[in-house]
């Protein structure tokens, strides 16, 4: 828990996924479309992957665990999240607040 937690905090958005994840794809393109330069992490090519992605899973409580999007250092959630949010209109302000976005 220790690791993901210092991961999240090394950038203003970090994207944990799995290369071979469509969704994870799909939600670390969202954030490039719109101009954020986001930390992407992808578990199975950590050595350290599978214990990660089982403290993701437990900091989310139920699965998958990918992908799972902090921004501000802080666990936003994974793809219905991210994309309920973008389409609320709430996803940009909260990366203009963590200074991922500067427009």
């Amino acid at each position: 828990m220790d690791r993901v937690m210092k991961l999240a905090s090394e950038r203003a958005v970090v994207i944990f996924t799995l290369s071979s994840c469509c969704m994870c794809h799909t939600v670390t393109r969202l954030f490039c479309d719109l101009g954020v330069n986001a930390l992407v992490h992808e578990l199975d090519q950590d050595p350290r992957g599978k214990e990660m992605e089982r403290a993701l899973l437990k900091l989310l409580g139920r699965g998958p665990p990918v992908p799972v999007v902090f921004i501000g250092g802080k666990l936003v959630g994974g793809t219905n999240k991210i994309m309920s949010l973008h389409l609320g209109g709430e996803l940009i302000p909260m990366l203009k607040n963590a200074g991922a976005l500067w427009l």
